[in-house]
């Protein structure tokens, strides 16, 4: 759809040289996904969630995380009202079309439990009533894999949660280049332009719901899930969850590629980014040397696809 590839190229204006990520980042916006961004600072990270955000122009808000975060602080708070005398329910930074949460695992574990159900009911529930979240809804969360000091893992019920896990990685020199020319002035997100909006966003789901999945290659996509679990290394197979999430995720590369069907080898594209953040090694196979990323590897090399 040309309307998707305009927000691609509009986001890489920004996001100079990492076109596959914005790419993954999009499926995910086309798909209800949240993107879990794991890299080191000064990536782009946080340039890429308002970047996305700018060119549908929809509402970001950001979510500092840090030890002191409460639950209410994510989500809102019932506030007294003294003229009413009754209580008026103060929304979240939750409540906003791009979330971005950044240093997500900074959290207390109790301020992370708070977005359970807002990213996968896309719902908030306080003090007995229910608060829909707009049809838009994503996280972007974001983490650093080197800082440890003063961190709360993602428990596998959180990372489940994601869709998929990025990172932007640093640019080539000649990309930096590019970067630095481009920001001699003024940096390019102050003069980005929305290229759709959210009813674009809306047709553009629909129609990933409507690439074909044939029967065979459903069940290449169900037989990678189950080998997962079956794998001695692995503590922690891919959920139902995450099928799912790689059957929408190669719906809608495949819609990106102007297919309208899966194949194959997009199954296996997708299969990465969506499922190996789900895995748990076992420790001994950790220490030898195994990590979930050369695990899902075999087994996608192991896995004959349908023909």
């Amino acid at each position: 759809m040309q309307t998707i590839h305009a927000l691609i190229d509009n986001v890489e204006k920004v996001i100079v040289g990492k076109r596959s990520v914005i790419e993954l980042a999009v499926v995910s916006l086309l798909c209800r996904g949240h993107v879990l961004l794991e890299d080191v600072p000064g990536t782009g990270k946080t340039m890429l969630a308002r970047a996305l955000a700018r060119s549908v122009a929809v509402d970001m808000k950001r979510l500092q995380c840090t030890p002191d975060l409460l639950p209410s602080d994510i989500t809102g708070v019932p506030i007294y009202n003294q003229k009413t005398g009754e209580f008026e329910f103060r929304p979240g930074p939750v409540f906003t079309h791009i979330l971005l949460a950044d240093e997500i695992n900074r959290a207390t574990p109790r301020a992370q439990s708070a977005l359970l159900e807002c990213m996968e009911e896309f719902r908030v529930s306080v003090d007995g009533s229910s608060y829909d979240l707009p049809p838009l809804f994503m996280v972007l969360a974001t983490q650093n894999p080197i800082d440890m000091a003063g961190t709360h893992t993602l428990p596998e019920a959180q990372l489940d949660r994601f869709f998929v896990r990025l990172s932007v990685g640093y640019p080539t020199p000649d990309e930096e280049l590019r970067i630095l020319d481009a920001q001699a002035r003024t940096h390019p997100i102050e003069t980005l332009q929305a290229v759709t909006g959210e009813a674009g966003i809306l047709a553009a789901r629909d129609a990933v719901k409507d690439v074909h999945v044939a029967p065979d290659v459903a069940r290449y996509m169900v037989d990678i899930s189950a080998a997962t679990r079956r794998h001695p290394d692995l503590r922690l197979g891919a959920s139902p969850r995450g099928t799912l999430a790689l059957a929408r995720g190669a719906q809608g590369m495949a819609l990106l590629r102007g297919q309208g069907y899966v194949t194959p080898d997009l199954v296996k594209a997708m299969a990465r980014p969506v499922l190996e953040h789900r895995l748990i090694v076992r420790p001994q196979a950790a220490a030898m040397g195994q990590s979930a990323g050369s695990i899902l590897a075999e087994i996608l090399d192991r896995l004959p696809p349908p023909v």
